[in-house]
Protein backbone atom coordinates (compact mmCIF):
# COMPACT_ATOMS: atom_id res chain seq x y z
CA UNK A 1 0.00 0.00 0.00
CA UNK A 2 1.23 3.56 -0.92
CA UNK A 3 2.47 5.20 1.85
CA UNK A 4 0.10 8.35 1.62
CA UNK A 5 -2.83 6.12 1.11
CA UNK A 6 -2.46 4.10 4.31
CA UNK A 7 -2.01 7.89 6.00
CA UNK A 8 -5.71 8.81 4.64
CA UNK A 9 -6.55 5.19 5.62
CA UNK A 10 -5.93 5.86 8.99
CA UNK A 11 -6.70 9.13 9.06
CA UNK A 12 -10.31 8.14 8.01
CA UNK A 13 -10.57 5.87 10.59
CA UNK A 14 -9.25 8.16 13.24
CA UNK A 15 -11.87 10.55 12.54
CA UNK A 16 -14.68 8.08 12.28
CA UNK A 17 -14.26 6.84 15.45
CA UNK A 18 -14.05 10.00 17.05
CA UNK A 19 -17.28 11.26 15.02
CA UNK A 20 -19.18 7.53 15.86
CA UNK A 21 -20.20 8.67 19.90
CA UNK A 22 -21.26 11.90 18.36
CA UNK A 23 -23.29 9.43 15.30
CA UNK A 24 -24.95 7.68 18.09
CA UNK A 25 -26.07 10.23 19.92
CA UNK A 26 -28.04 11.70 17.08
CA UNK A 27 -29.36 8.04 16.47
CA UNK A 28 -33.04 7.75 16.89
CA UNK A 29 -34.05 6.47 20.22
CA UNK A 30 -35.59 3.16 18.95
CA UNK A 31 -38.50 2.07 20.39
CA UNK A 32 -40.33 -1.33 19.66
CA UNK A 33 -43.44 -3.23 20.86
CA UNK A 34 -46.13 -6.40 19.55
CA UNK A 35 -49.67 -4.66 19.08
CA UNK A 36 -52.84 -6.46 18.24
CA UNK A 37 -53.78 -4.84 14.99
CA UNK A 38 -56.09 -7.61 13.84
CA UNK A 39 -57.78 -10.57 15.40
CA UNK A 40 -59.90 -10.13 18.53
CA UNK A 41 -57.73 -8.11 20.62
CA UNK A 42 -57.66 -5.73 18.32
CA UNK A 43 -60.50 -3.96 19.43
CA UNK A 44 -59.24 -3.08 23.22
CA UNK A 45 -55.90 -2.86 21.30
CA UNK A 46 -56.10 0.39 19.03
CA UNK A 47 -58.36 2.00 21.37
CA UNK A 48 -56.24 1.68 24.09
CA UNK A 49 -52.70 1.73 23.25
CA UNK A 50 -51.13 2.14 19.80
CA UNK A 51 -53.03 5.45 19.17
CA UNK A 52 -50.87 6.56 22.39
CA UNK A 53 -47.69 5.49 21.39
CA UNK A 54 -47.87 7.05 17.97
CA UNK A 55 -49.52 10.38 19.44
CA UNK A 56 -46.57 10.23 22.33
CA UNK A 57 -43.65 9.43 19.52
CA UNK A 58 -45.09 12.48 17.45
CA UNK A 59 -45.80 15.27 19.86
CA UNK A 60 -42.27 14.64 21.24
CA UNK A 61 -40.50 14.28 17.82
CA UNK A 62 -42.40 17.77 16.93
CA UNK A 63 -40.25 19.32 19.39
CA UNK A 64 -37.22 17.70 18.79
CA UNK A 65 -37.71 14.07 20.23
CA UNK A 66 -37.08 12.06 23.35
CA UNK A 67 -34.72 14.06 25.48
CA UNK A 68 -32.05 11.83 26.91
CA UNK A 69 -30.31 13.17 29.91
CA UNK A 70 -30.76 16.37 28.35
CA UNK A 71 -30.06 16.21 24.58
CA UNK A 72 -32.93 15.25 22.27
CA UNK A 73 -33.18 12.26 19.99
CA UNK A 74 -36.13 11.43 17.90
CA UNK A 75 -37.88 8.43 18.40
CA UNK A 76 -38.36 5.25 16.27
CA UNK A 77 -40.98 3.01 16.63
CA UNK A 78 -40.87 -0.53 15.66
CA UNK A 79 -44.00 -1.85 16.36
CA UNK A 80 -45.86 -5.40 14.54
CA UNK A 81 -49.39 -7.10 14.63
CA UNK A 82 -49.52 -10.02 17.19
CA UNK A 83 -52.50 -10.87 15.37
CA UNK A 84 -54.13 -11.70 18.66
CA UNK A 85 -52.04 -14.65 19.11
CA UNK A 86 -49.65 -15.03 22.20
CA UNK A 87 -46.80 -17.15 20.62
CA UNK A 88 -46.61 -14.84 18.53
CA UNK A 89 -46.23 -12.05 20.97
CA UNK A 90 -43.19 -13.95 22.48
CA UNK A 91 -41.74 -14.28 19.60
CA UNK A 92 -41.85 -10.87 18.70
CA UNK A 93 -40.41 -9.59 21.52
CA UNK A 94 -37.61 -11.82 21.22
CA UNK A 95 -36.58 -10.58 18.16
CA UNK A 96 -37.25 -6.93 19.24
CA UNK A 97 -34.88 -7.57 22.34
CA UNK A 98 -32.23 -9.63 20.48
CA UNK A 99 -31.70 -9.34 17.21
CA UNK A 100 -33.28 -5.94 16.89
CA UNK A 101 -31.76 -4.63 19.90
CA UNK A 102 -34.12 -1.56 20.15
CA UNK A 103 -33.23 0.60 23.20
CA UNK A 104 -36.74 -0.02 24.24
CA UNK A 105 -39.68 -1.37 24.54
CA UNK A 106 -43.80 -0.38 24.58
CA UNK A 107 -46.46 -3.72 26.39
CA UNK A 108 -48.74 -5.69 24.11
CA UNK A 109 -52.34 -5.31 25.10
CA UNK A 110 -54.20 -7.84 27.92
CA UNK A 111 -53.30 -9.17 31.10
CA UNK A 112 -52.44 -12.88 28.74
CA UNK A 113 -49.97 -11.27 26.08
CA UNK A 114 -48.18 -9.54 29.00
CA UNK A 115 -48.40 -12.79 31.12
CA UNK A 116 -46.62 -14.40 27.96
CA UNK A 117 -43.90 -12.07 27.33
CA UNK A 118 -42.78 -10.87 30.89
CA UNK A 119 -40.18 -13.32 31.19
CA UNK A 120 -38.31 -11.96 28.43
CA UNK A 121 -38.74 -8.66 30.15
CA UNK A 122 -36.65 -9.76 33.42
CA UNK A 123 -34.28 -12.05 30.42
CA UNK A 124 -33.41 -8.90 28.73
CA UNK A 125 -34.14 -6.38 31.45
CA UNK A 126 -36.29 -4.42 29.56
CA UNK A 127 -38.27 -1.79 32.05
CA UNK A 128 -42.22 -3.17 31.21
CA UNK A 129 -44.45 -0.25 32.02
CA UNK A 130 -48.15 -2.48 31.56
CA UNK A 131 -51.33 -0.35 31.32
CA UNK A 132 -53.89 -3.14 30.39
CA UNK A 133 -52.03 -6.40 32.30
CA UNK A 134 -54.01 -6.23 36.03
CA UNK A 135 -53.96 -9.54 38.39
CA UNK A 136 -51.91 -10.12 41.83
CA UNK A 137 -50.69 -13.70 39.59
CA UNK A 138 -48.43 -11.36 37.44
CA UNK A 139 -47.47 -9.49 40.69
CA UNK A 140 -46.69 -12.62 42.26
CA UNK A 141 -43.67 -13.62 39.34
CA UNK A 142 -42.27 -10.68 41.38
CA UNK A 143 -40.54 -9.49 38.27
CA UNK A 144 -38.45 -6.27 38.75
CA UNK A 145 -38.80 -4.85 35.20
CA UNK A 146 -42.80 -5.18 35.30
CA UNK A 147 -45.12 -2.11 36.65
CA UNK A 148 -48.47 -2.29 36.23
CA UNK A 149 -50.37 0.64 36.15
CA UNK A 150 -53.66 -0.32 36.11
CA UNK A 151 -55.50 -0.92 39.96
CA UNK A 152 -55.85 -4.19 40.93
CA UNK A 153 -58.50 -6.61 40.94
CA UNK A 154 -58.94 -6.61 44.87
CA UNK A 155 -58.51 -2.67 44.58
CA UNK A 156 -61.45 -2.47 41.59
CA UNK A 157 -63.58 -5.11 43.14
CA UNK A 158 -63.52 -3.36 46.33
CA UNK A 159 -64.58 -0.33 45.52
CA UNK A 160 -67.53 -1.74 43.17
CA UNK A 161 -68.48 -4.05 46.53
CA UNK A 162 -68.31 -0.23 48.92
CA UNK A 163 -69.96 1.53 45.96
CA UNK A 164 -73.20 -1.23 45.96
CA UNK A 165 -72.85 -1.47 50.06
CA UNK A 166 -73.38 2.44 50.50
CA UNK A 167 -76.85 1.93 48.39
CA UNK A 168 -77.83 -1.06 50.72
CA UNK A 169 -77.61 -3.97 47.82
CA UNK A 170 -78.04 -6.85 49.55
CA UNK A 171 -77.49 -9.80 46.53
CA UNK A 172 -75.67 -10.25 43.09
CA UNK A 173 -75.03 -12.06 40.32
CA UNK A 174 -72.18 -12.76 38.40
CA UNK A 175 -70.45 -13.95 35.37
CA UNK A 176 -66.62 -14.15 34.26
CA UNK A 177 -64.69 -14.84 31.44
CA UNK A 178 -62.94 -18.28 32.05
CA UNK A 179 -59.31 -16.93 31.79
CA UNK A 180 -56.93 -15.02 33.75
CA UNK A 181 -58.52 -11.54 33.75
CA UNK A 182 -61.70 -13.09 34.51
CA UNK A 183 -60.62 -15.33 37.01
CA UNK A 184 -58.81 -13.09 39.29
CA UNK A 185 -61.39 -10.12 39.32
CA UNK A 186 -64.05 -12.66 39.89
CA UNK A 187 -62.15 -14.33 43.25
CA UNK A 188 -61.40 -10.73 44.62
CA UNK A 189 -65.12 -10.00 44.26
CA UNK A 190 -66.43 -12.91 45.95
CA UNK A 191 -63.94 -11.93 48.83
CA UNK A 192 -64.79 -8.50 48.80
CA UNK A 193 -68.79 -9.39 48.72
CA UNK A 194 -68.34 -11.55 51.74
CA UNK A 195 -66.44 -9.18 53.55
CA UNK A 196 -69.40 -6.40 53.00
CA UNK A 197 -72.28 -8.99 53.21
CA UNK A 198 -73.64 -9.18 49.72
CA UNK A 199 -74.64 -12.68 48.89
CA UNK A 200 -73.89 -13.89 45.61
CA UNK A 201 -76.99 -15.47 44.26
CA UNK A 202 -75.11 -17.25 41.29
CA UNK A 203 -71.55 -17.23 39.64
CA UNK A 204 -70.67 -18.67 36.06
CA UNK A 205 -67.50 -18.45 33.64
CA UNK A 206 -67.89 -18.79 29.94
CA UNK A 207 -65.26 -19.48 27.40
CA UNK A 208 -63.46 -16.84 25.33
CA UNK A 209 -65.21 -16.24 22.22
CA UNK A 210 -69.02 -16.75 23.51
CA UNK A 211 -71.58 -15.54 21.21
CA UNK A 212 -74.58 -16.38 23.04
CA UNK A 213 -75.16 -15.58 27.03
CA UNK A 214 -79.10 -15.34 26.53
CA UNK A 215 -79.28 -18.84 28.84
CA UNK A 216 -77.12 -17.64 31.24
CA UNK A 217 -78.96 -14.35 31.50
CA UNK A 218 -82.26 -15.63 31.83
CA UNK A 219 -81.51 -18.01 34.41
CA UNK A 220 -79.80 -14.97 36.46
CA UNK A 221 -82.83 -12.47 35.65
CA UNK A 222 -85.17 -15.13 37.32
CA UNK A 223 -83.33 -15.30 40.77
CA UNK A 224 -84.05 -11.51 40.80
CA UNK A 225 -80.53 -10.18 42.18
CA UNK A 226 -80.23 -6.04 43.05
CA UNK A 227 -76.70 -6.21 41.10
CA UNK A 228 -75.53 -8.02 38.33
CA UNK A 229 -72.23 -8.21 37.31
CA UNK A 230 -69.61 -9.42 33.96
CA UNK A 231 -66.25 -9.68 34.32
CA UNK A 232 -65.98 -9.40 30.47
CA UNK A 233 -63.80 -8.79 27.97
CA UNK A 234 -65.55 -5.90 24.71
CA UNK A 235 -67.01 -8.61 22.86
CA UNK A 236 -68.89 -9.84 25.70
CA UNK A 237 -69.48 -6.66 26.84
CA UNK A 238 -71.21 -5.66 23.85
CA UNK A 239 -73.00 -8.78 24.26
CA UNK A 240 -74.14 -9.03 27.07
CA UNK A 241 -75.50 -6.00 27.38
CA UNK A 242 -77.16 -6.28 24.34
CA UNK A 243 -79.14 -9.68 25.12
CA UNK A 244 -79.47 -8.45 28.61
CA UNK A 245 -81.56 -5.80 27.26
CA UNK A 246 -83.40 -8.20 24.72
CA UNK A 247 -84.53 -10.25 28.02
CA UNK A 248 -85.89 -6.95 29.78
CA UNK A 249 -82.96 -8.26 32.30
CA UNK A 250 -82.98 -4.79 34.51
CA UNK A 251 -81.26 -5.10 38.43
CA UNK A 252 -80.59 -2.28 40.26
CA UNK A 253 -76.99 -1.96 39.18
CA UNK A 254 -75.70 -3.22 35.88
CA UNK A 255 -71.96 -3.72 35.76
CA UNK A 256 -69.75 -4.64 32.86
CA UNK A 257 -65.94 -4.72 32.54
CA UNK A 258 -63.31 -4.05 30.11
CA UNK A 259 -65.04 -2.58 26.87
CA UNK A 260 -67.46 -0.34 29.08
CA UNK A 261 -64.95 2.33 28.91
CA UNK A 262 -64.89 2.90 25.15
CA UNK A 263 -66.84 5.62 23.42
CA UNK A 264 -67.47 2.58 20.69
CA UNK A 265 -69.22 1.21 23.33
CA UNK A 266 -71.36 4.57 24.04
CA UNK A 267 -72.10 5.09 20.48
CA UNK A 268 -72.90 1.39 19.21
CA UNK A 269 -75.11 0.91 21.92
CA UNK A 270 -77.10 4.74 22.43
CA UNK A 271 -79.24 5.71 25.21
CA UNK A 272 -79.93 2.05 26.66
CA UNK A 273 -76.60 2.15 28.53
CA UNK A 274 -77.69 4.91 30.51
CA UNK A 275 -77.04 4.18 34.04
CA UNK A 276 -74.48 1.19 33.00
CA UNK A 277 -71.44 0.70 35.05
CA UNK A 278 -68.21 -0.38 35.04
CA UNK A 279 -64.22 0.06 35.37
CA UNK A 280 -62.78 3.38 35.26
CA UNK A 281 -60.22 5.83 36.26
CA UNK A 282 -60.82 9.20 34.96
CA UNK A 283 -63.15 11.59 32.32
CA UNK A 284 -62.06 15.03 30.57
CA UNK A 285 -63.70 16.50 33.75
CA UNK A 286 -60.99 15.23 36.04
CA UNK A 287 -58.19 17.48 35.63
CA UNK A 288 -57.31 20.33 33.53
CA UNK A 289 -54.44 17.65 32.07
CA UNK A 290 -56.80 14.89 31.41
CA UNK A 291 -59.17 17.60 29.27
CA UNK A 292 -55.53 18.90 27.24
CA UNK A 293 -55.14 14.89 26.61
CA UNK A 294 -58.15 14.02 25.46
CA UNK A 295 -58.54 17.05 23.14
CA UNK A 296 -55.10 15.70 21.81
CA UNK A 297 -56.05 12.87 21.81
CA UNK A 298 -59.48 13.72 19.69
CA UNK A 299 -57.07 15.90 17.26
CA UNK A 300 -54.68 13.17 16.45
CA UNK A 301 -57.09 10.05 16.00
CA UNK A 302 -60.33 11.78 14.81
CA UNK A 303 -61.64 9.30 18.25
CA UNK A 304 -62.23 9.41 21.88
CA UNK A 305 -59.53 7.84 24.15
CA UNK A 306 -61.57 4.91 26.43
CA UNK A 307 -62.42 5.95 29.97
CA UNK A 308 -59.94 4.03 31.60
CA UNK A 309 -56.72 2.21 30.27
CA UNK A 310 -55.98 4.98 27.71
CA UNK A 311 -54.93 7.05 30.43
CA UNK A 312 -52.85 4.70 32.21
CA UNK A 313 -51.06 3.93 28.76
CA UNK A 314 -50.61 7.57 28.83
CA UNK A 315 -49.47 7.66 31.98
CA UNK A 316 -46.87 4.82 31.86
CA UNK A 317 -45.39 6.89 28.49
CA UNK A 318 -44.80 9.78 30.75
CA UNK A 319 -43.32 7.92 33.31
CA UNK A 320 -41.09 6.36 31.05
CA UNK A 321 -39.99 10.10 29.65
CA UNK A 322 -39.01 11.39 33.16
CA UNK A 323 -36.82 8.43 33.79
CA UNK A 324 -35.25 8.64 30.28
CA UNK A 325 -34.84 12.30 31.11
CA UNK A 326 -33.36 11.84 34.82
CA UNK A 327 -30.83 8.64 33.61
CA UNK A 328 -30.87 8.27 29.96
CA UNK A 329 -31.10 4.93 28.24
CA UNK A 330 -29.26 2.48 30.77
CA UNK A 331 -32.03 0.17 31.24
CA UNK A 332 -31.00 -1.32 34.44
CA UNK A 333 -30.97 2.37 35.82
CA UNK A 334 -33.99 2.92 34.05
CA UNK A 335 -35.77 0.13 36.41
CA UNK A 336 -34.11 1.61 39.44
CA UNK A 337 -35.18 4.74 39.22
CA UNK A 338 -38.56 4.09 38.11
CA UNK A 339 -39.25 1.28 40.94
CA UNK A 340 -37.70 4.14 43.12
CA UNK A 341 -39.07 7.25 42.55
CA UNK A 342 -42.80 8.97 42.48
CA UNK A 343 -44.01 10.41 38.82
CA UNK A 344 -46.60 13.06 37.87
CA UNK A 345 -48.95 11.59 35.36
CA UNK A 346 -52.42 12.71 33.86
CA UNK A 347 -54.10 10.34 35.85
CA UNK A 348 -52.31 11.88 39.48
CA UNK A 349 -48.87 10.92 41.46
CA UNK A 350 -47.90 7.62 40.32
CA UNK A 351 -45.46 5.32 43.08
CA UNK A 352 -45.21 1.54 42.62
CA UNK A 353 -44.19 -0.35 45.24
CA UNK A 354 -43.04 -4.44 43.98
CA UNK A 355 -44.39 -3.21 40.91
CA UNK A 356 -48.06 -1.96 41.73
CA UNK A 357 -48.64 0.98 41.15
CA UNK A 358 -49.69 2.07 44.94
CA UNK A 359 -51.47 5.65 44.58
CA UNK A 360 -54.42 5.00 42.29
CA UNK A 361 -57.45 4.08 43.82
CA UNK A 362 -60.20 1.61 42.61
CA UNK A 363 -62.70 3.44 40.59
CA UNK A 364 -66.83 2.63 39.95
CA UNK A 365 -67.66 4.68 36.82
CA UNK A 366 -71.27 5.07 35.14
CA UNK A 367 -72.44 5.90 31.65
CA UNK A 368 -74.56 9.53 32.07
CA UNK A 369 -75.95 10.87 28.85
CA UNK A 370 -72.33 11.04 26.72
CA UNK A 371 -70.15 10.90 29.51
CA UNK A 372 -68.64 7.69 32.02
CA UNK A 373 -68.78 9.67 34.91
CA UNK A 374 -66.58 8.53 37.82
CA UNK A 375 -69.14 7.81 40.84
CA UNK A 376 -66.71 6.51 43.10
CA UNK A 377 -64.69 6.91 45.50
CA UNK A 378 -66.54 10.37 46.52
CA UNK A 379 -63.24 12.01 46.75
CA UNK A 380 -62.97 11.82 43.09
CA UNK A 381 -66.06 11.46 41.75
CA UNK A 382 -67.28 13.70 38.76
CA UNK A 383 -70.88 13.38 39.37
CA UNK A 384 -73.58 11.67 41.21
CA UNK A 385 -74.45 8.12 40.71
CA UNK A 386 -77.91 7.25 39.01
CA UNK A 387 -79.65 4.09 41.21
CA UNK A 388 -81.31 2.41 40.85
CA UNK A 389 -80.13 1.81 36.97
CA UNK A 390 -82.94 3.68 34.36
CA UNK A 391 -84.53 1.34 32.50
CA UNK A 392 -83.38 0.19 29.28
CA UNK A 393 -84.69 2.69 26.18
Amino acid sequence: MHWNTGIKVIAAALCAALLAPAFAQDAPVRIGYAIARTGPWAVGAQMTQEPNYIMWADQLNATGGLSVKGKKRKIELVGFDDRSDAETVVRTYEKLMTSDKVDLILPPWSTGATFAMMPLAQKHGYPLLAPTATGRKLLGMKNPYFFSLLQQPDRMMDALAEFLKARSVSTAAMIYVDDLFGLEQSAALVVSFKEKGIKIVESKSYPLGIKDLRPVLTDIKAKNPDAFIALSYPPDTFLVTAQAREIAFNPKAFYVAVGAAFPIYRDKMGPTIEGVMGLGTWNPKTSAATKAYFDAHVAKHKKEPDRWASAHAWAGLEIMQQAVEKVGLDRKALRDYIAGNEFTTIIGKIRFKNGENISTPGVVSQWQGREFEVVWPPDRATSSALHPKPNWK
